[in-house]
């Protein structure tokens, strides 16, 4: 096994990956004064806490990872409203965008829009419709873009997951809440009333689809006019949608259904929340805000040991990062791995086969310290393990145990470091969960600089989950998620009970995200270019991954049952894998550098 994984000569080239999706929707219209109104009204949250921190590290909070996109964002919609305010007169003009789009009008009658029902004085009734917020309708466009190059690819598709019964191929979790998407933004300026949404909501027809994903495609539909109501504070015309929401998912009977129910649920108890009707549960085994590890995907749990089997993005970066660490240690003959989240320490196995196989100066002792956060029991039942499969290797093998209450308890002096060791330290998912405490975080690295590792190799989440616009914050966890559930239903379809146990976690951070704010909301996942921006302020210099750990992470997906439908991609020197094109996890290596010309990048935790 170590050498099929530790051992290749070609590289791998990453030009045909699948990137994300770039294809924007073009039909919509806004109100600028609305526009205007409604950014200053969905400002529901400050980061301005965060800076009790320092104020050269954490003094400038904002909307990071959206500015690269906002600054395309005044072109499109320059020129979106240029030519609807050109033709607005033009109906012959409309009817051709309208013809052109890629929906196609039903035969079916359509229902009457509440701006063409007359009074008896021939006055016109005309609804107030509060504009979504240019930032979401831009992202959400962005992500149901997607739905164009899928149309004309409906039969035979690789986006699909198998057969039904008329013998066409089903769409996958996130291409269903592309389309619907995609509706939801081209009926945007349709003055649909909400009784109408609820009882026949489109009135356009979804040619290529089945009857269940059209069923599908209404439920999310009806899920994104919940949210936008939410956003909105509009929480009895919300409370209808999540109505319908909750009685047409109650099956839970496919991972569309799944998602939608525990979306709905989320949004529900952000509803009773801020109404007042919230009574807060009971919850033990925290680690701070009710939050545990194993709702943070952390933790020791056997369903993890069964995912990290049969998911396949989670084998790459495991795989991958080993492979790093291979070809950084070098010859050294002493190597201390320092894992701030060792969970059951099967991603140390073939590391340490590739160790014991090394002919050219065997290795002398491989020494692991694990960091357990109360949980040192458990911890220590994983070093057990891990002394017992070195003994078979016959690899010198040492396993320690720090236990700390929090990340503000690290200190240099709770680890044994040698001088004549080659140190790596491993953070893996872990980063991500300090973000609601910028202290924990900043004296994290602060310890790691002062033990200046070989490396550093670091696996987080690759979402943003942390925009301080709920309806934003919303629409990103909704396409994550979904990609996640649509890889256990096909990675786990004969293993329902473990399946069940995964959705049961992830409804957590859902829950999390949607449902809370300010000091509650815990899980703040950030993307890559934040972290990259963020670990310059501790003089960080990113190294990028050999064309050999390339080729291991393609090499693996090969061998996966489910590989096939895992996408690989870089964010600069950083490896991005991903589920049928949605990023679920990146990968980096880091070394400190002792140089002071080192420019410090902006970056905002938003």
């Amino acid at each position: 096994m170590a050498n099929i994984l530790f051992s290749s000569t070609s590289s791998f080239d990453f030009s045909e990956i699948q990137g994300r999706y770039s294809d924007i929707l073009e039909d919509y219209h806004k109100d600028e004064a609305g526009i205007e109104q409604n950014q200053k009204q969905n400002q529901m949250f400050s980061m301005d806490r965060l800076g009790e921190i320092s104020p050269p590290l954490f003094s400038q909070l904002g909307a990071y990872q959206e500015e690269n996109s906002a600054k395309k964002v005044p072109t499109l919609l320059e020129e979106q409203r240029h030519l609807l305010q050109q033709n607005k007169s033009n109906d012959l003009l409309l009817k051709e965008l309208h013809a052109n789009f890629v929906f196609q009008t039903s035969h079916s009658p359509e229902m009457p829009k509440l701006k063409d029902v007359q009074t008896s004085n021939d006055q016109e009734i005309k609804p107030v419709k509060e504009p979504f917020a240019l930032s979401s309708l831009e992202l959400l466009s962005n992500y149901a873009g997607g739905f164009k190059k899928l149309k004309g690819n409906l039969s035979g598709s690789h986006t699909r997951n198998e057969s039904n019964a008329g013998g066409s191929k089903k769409l996958s979790t996130e291409d269903i809440l592309r389309v619907a998407g995609a509706r939801y933004v081209h009926f945007f300026d349709q003055s649909y009333d909400d009784l109408s949404m609820v009882m026949h909501p489109f009135g356009y027809g979804l040619p290529g689809l089945s009857e269940g994903e059209t069923r599908d495609v209404e439920l999310v539909h009806l899920l994104l006019a919940a949210a936008e109501k939410v956003g909105y504070q509009q929480f009895e015309r919300a409370s209808r949608f999540l109505s319908r929401c909750e009685w047409t998912a109650a099956a839970r009977a496919n991972p569309v259904q799944r998602i939608v129910f525990n979306f709905a649920a989320a949004l529900r108890e952000r509803i009773d929340r801020e109404t007042g009707n919230f009574t807060a549960k009971e919850e033990l085994g925290g680690i701070g805000n009710g939050m545990t590890l194993i709702d943070h995907g952390l933790g020791i749990n056997p369903v993890f040991l069964t995912c990290y089997q049969r998911l396949p993005f989670h084998q790459v970066v495991y795989l991958t990062g080993a492979q790093a660490i291979i070809e950084n240690v070098g010859n050294a003959s002493k190597i201390h791995i320092l894992d701030f989240e060792i969970r059951c320490g099967v991603q140390w196995t073939s590391l340490m086969q590739a160790l014991a196989e090394r002919e050219q100066r065997p290795i002398q002792l491989l020494k692991l310290t694990a960091v357990a956060f109360g949980n040192k029991e458990e911890v220590e039942v994983t070093g057990k393990s891990l002394a017992s499969f070195a003994e078979s290797l016959n690899l010198p093998f040492q396993f320690n145990v720090v236990c700390v209450a929090n990340f503000l308890e690290i200190k240099e002096q709770l680890f044994e470091i040698r001088n004549d060791e080659s140190l790596i330290v491993y953070c893996p998912l872990m980063l991500r969960t300090m973000i609601s405490c910028p202290s924990c975080l900043e004296n994290l690295l602060g310890v790691i600089k002062k033990l200046n590792p070989s490396l550093m190799v670091v696996i987080e989440v690759e979402a943003n989950h942390n925009s301080p616009s709920f309806v934003n914050r919303f629409i990103e966890t909704l396409f994550f998620y979904s990609a996640y559930f649509d890889a256990l239903e096909i990675c786990l379809e004969k293993n329902t009970e473990t399946r069940t146990a995964m959705e049961a976690i992830f409804n957590s951070g859902i829950c999390n995200v949607v449902a809370m704010e300010g000091t509650e909301r815990t899980v703040r996942n950030v993307k890559m270019d934040v972290w990259r921006a963020f670990f310059s302020r501790f003089r960080m210099v990113e190294i990028g991954l050999s064309d050999q750990s390339l080729y291991q992470a393609n090499l693996v997906l090969k061998q996966l049952a489910c590989g096939g439908s895992c996408t690989l991609d870089k964010n600069g020197k950083s490896l991005i894998v991903g589920w049928k094109g949605t990023p679920i996890h990146s990968l980096s290596v880091w070394k400190f550098s002792r140089e002071r010309g080192i420019p410090f990048l902006n970056y905002k935790f938003r």
